[in-house]
């Protein structure tokens, strides 16, 4: 298990969000030396966990249970033959493009270690949005990605440090319950039967699914 590239993206601004700043940084491209990765500070006013890395809309990106995104060269391999055409890594606005290790088949609280460099955890699955469609450039992005159900990691980061190209990821616990970053994707998306189940994850799953999870609770039950 290993980092193939970590990516950083640059302030953009694009036609197709609705970001305040009327920009993005989901256009991400591999970097050379290491990058220094650190808790950004609360939602909505800390950015990325990756210094150099910009993001244009707080209000829904970055931030300490959002800090770091990571997603599978494998994954990206299986989109590539889906819409045929090269998709390289960087390209999905992940910050990790990893090898050998199953991302959305990691279990929300799940952690790993860098290299000698920062300790991550597992918080959720990425929710697809119009500034993604827009720069993937693929018709009914959203639906598909969200149907196919590999989202894909985000990470909060319990202890900062410099991360480069070629690391080996480490998983250094895996917890005991059986709640996956796809299982927690489908909860608050296409499944939402599912949310009560989430809340066997603790306080390591996001705050907003642990909301989601709540509402649901209050409204139906555990039914």
């Amino acid at each position: 298990m290993k980092l193939l590239s970590v990516n950083l993206g640059r302030h953009t601004v694009v036609e197709y969000t609705d970001s305040p700043s009327g920009g993005t940084g989901i256009d991400k491209r591999p970097t050379e030396g290491p990058v220094l990765v650190t808790a950004p500070g609360e939602k909505g006013v800390g950015g990325s966990g990756l210094a150099g890395d910009d993001i244009g809309d707080l209000r829904h990106h970055g931030g300490n249970d959002q800090a770091v995104y990571a997603f599978a060269r494998e994954d990206l391999d299986t989109w590539q033959d889906l819409v045929g055409r090269p998709l390289p890594n960087g390209v999905f606005g992940e910050n990790l493009t990893t090898s050998g290790i199953d991302v959305s088949g990691a279990r929300i609280g799940e952690r790993w270690r860098i290299g000698s460099g920062p300790l991550l955890e597992v918080t959720s699955g990425r929710i697809p949005c119009r500034t993604f469609q827009g720069h993937v450039g693929e018709k009914g992005w959203v639906k598909r990605f969200t149907q196919q159900g590999i989202p894909g990691a985000y990470l909060r980061v319990l202890e900062p440090g410099e991360i480069r190209a070629g690391d080996p990821i480490e998983i250094v616990h895996r917890p005991a319950h059986e709640i996956t970053v796809a299982l927690q994707f489908r909860a608050v998306t296409t499944e939402r039967s599912l949310l009560p189940r989430l809340l066997e994850a603790g306080d390591a799953l996001h705050p907003e699914a642990i909301e989601d999870a709540h509402a649901y609770l209050a409204k139906y039950g555990d039914h």
